[in-house]
């Protein structure tokens, strides 16, 4: 019984986890990632498209991402929405291929990406004690309903507390490596 009672607790766990992911990837970190251009949408015959759906985008070197177009005409509309993004980085544009060159970041702003990863990282952690709590709150319910046992009760919310613990220890774990990604020179 415990187990599956936790499973839709897990599960948004699990989403809040990949949140988390997604946001660390699309930090900037001085190496080439095609993460950073997820967020990025481009004017595709009036409709809103992601980089990644009108254009290959590939690792050329450590520091430099290519896109290529599929539609050639799309270059300006994409480098437009390059440039108007908070990326900050000029692309280069030959007629056919784009590229983006990644600058090692300085020091400072290293500093203040990792603070951005501590933030993004709590947030999460934020997220997941929030469901915890929701968890909580549920099983008391149903123990209120006599839906379970005293000793049910204990059980589960013992149970979320370790699911808890797990999550909270691979959110330290993820940002800890973005960090260490960040301060690699």
């Amino acid at each position: 019984m415990p187990s599956d009672s936790l499973k839709p607790y897990a599960e948004r766990m699990d989403k809040a986890l990949n949140h988390l992911s997604k946001e660390l990837g699309a930090i900037r970190a001085g190496r080439a990632n095609p993460a950073v251009l997820d967020k990025i949408q481009v004017d595709y015959y009036g409709t809103p498209t992601p980089i990644n759906q009108v254009a290959a985008v590939a690792v050329a070197e450590s520091r430099i991402l290519t896109i290529s177009p599929w539609d050639s005409t799309l270059m300006k509309e994409i480098e437009k929405a390059i440039l108007t993004s908070d990326i900050g980085i000029n692309p280069t544009n030959d007629g056919k291929i784009m590229r983006l060159v990644f600058p090692s970041p300085t020091e400072e702003r290293r500093k203040q990406l990792s603070r951005e990863v501590l933030k993004l990282g709590e947030d999460a952690k934020v997220a997941v004690r929030n469901i915890r709590r929701d968890a909580i709150e549920d099983f008391k319910q149903q123990k209120k309903k006599s839906e379970i046992t005293e000793d049910d009760l204990k059980n589960l919310e013992n149970e979320v507390q370790k699911l808890t613990d797990k999550n909270t220890k691979e959110i330290d774990r993820m940002c800890e490596a973005k960090t260490g990604e960040i301060m690699e020179i």
